[in-house]
């Protein structure tokens, strides 16, 4: 069998000459709006069959419009691709705008605290978990996997070999972090998480566990 070979990566893929730069500007931005996952350069390059550094070069470029003050949207690097999304500075707004609109996604205080421990703490197991919050929390772990914001990280080795917890990629989209070397502090992650997962003002009254104390970061 013949190894499949990444177009973006062979030295023989075929470059589309007739788009113009004015072209491939406004398809990568088209691209970029459609999707809900962050798109690498590679991606876009293969499905253009364009070189990396023409669409680089786009992409500067549209960073760079995007950042005029009168846009209300910017694309940014997200999860290691590039993402459109509303300008930090307008979160506010937008949140009151889309809580008239539609059921925002929430997660509890208790599931809030458990994402920053795994988020600051990880790889970390739910027993260390638990002796940080002070409470069981396999209900929320539940919640946070299903929600696909932590997942799996293998076992650790010692006695009984618990499972270990990390965040995933979604973690940094739903955050919008390009990484986990860009977590704020956790005051930061506290309001970054009311904004981004959470709508305070309609959230259910907090399970009896949730007045369990803030993590030390």
């Amino acid at each position: 069998m013949e190894p499949v070979i990444d177009p973006a990566e062979s030295p023989d893929a075929p470059a589309r000459a007739d788009l113009k730069p004015t072209d491939l500007k406004a398809i990568v931005e088209a691209a970029i709006y459609i999707t809900d996952e962050p798109l690498t350069v590679d991606q876009i390059a293969a499905a253009l069959e364009q070189p990396a550094d023409r669409i680089r070069e786009a992409l500067e470029e549209l960073t760079g419009a995007y950042s005029a003050p009168e846009r209300g949207l910017i694309i940014r690097e997200v999860a290691g691709g590039y993402k459109m999304s509303t300008k930090p500075e307008h979160h506010e707004s937008i949140l009151r705008f889309v809580k008239r609109l539609q059921t925002p996604l929430k997660l509890s205080q208790a599931a809030l605290e458990t994402l920053a421990v795994v988020a600051y703490k990880q790889p970390i197991t739910a027993p260390e978990i638990m002796e940080i919050r002070g409470v069981q929390g396999a209900g929320v772990l539940k919640t946070l996997l299903d929600r696909k914001l932590i997942e799996s990280a293998g076992r650790k080795n010692v006695l009984g070999k618990p499972i270990m917890y990390r965040t995933t990629r979604e973690f940094l989209v739903q955050f919008g972090l390009n990484s986990l070397s860009e977590l704020p502090t956790m005051k930061e992650f506290e309001e970054l998480s009311r904004l981004a997962l959470t709508d305070s003002e309609d959230a259910p009254p907090a399970p009896a566990e949730a007045s369990a104390s803030q993590p030390n970061a």
